[in-house]
């Protein structure tokens, strides 16, 4: 379980940082090497995902959905320097259950 929690965390790292990269560099100009690292980082996001043990594709990214609304909401937090309200932190809660519910719920 803790590989998979790591491979997400990664996952939305490379995910959020290289579309943050590519904002940076369209909406705010910086030079086009960052959207360059950007979309490197994308495709790394892609890749990460992979490594996931668990069977479904589809279910293994509905769970990584979850993942990265709190992962957003942390980036935002940090990097953007916006606040999270108590609203913002109850969305992020719900997600992780409905993660916690699609991967862990008994299954035949």
């Amino acid at each position: 379980m803790i590989n998979a929690i790591v491979l997400f965390i990664v996952a939305g790292i490379a995910e959020i940082g290289g579309g943050y990269l590519i904002w940076l560099w369209l909406r705010e100009g910086k030079p086009i090497y960052w959207g360059i690292f950007g979309g490197i980082a994308l495709a790394l996001y892609g890749v990460i995902a992979t490594f996931q043990t668990f069977p479904s594709f589809g279910r293994v990214y509905a769970a990584y959905g979850g993942v990265f609304i709190v992962l957003s909401v942390l980036w935002g937090w940090g990097i953007d320097k916006k606040t999270p309200d108590l609203y913002d932190w109850i969305g992020a809660g719900i997600s992780l259950v409905g993660v916690s519910v699609m991967l862990f719920a008994p299954r035949q």
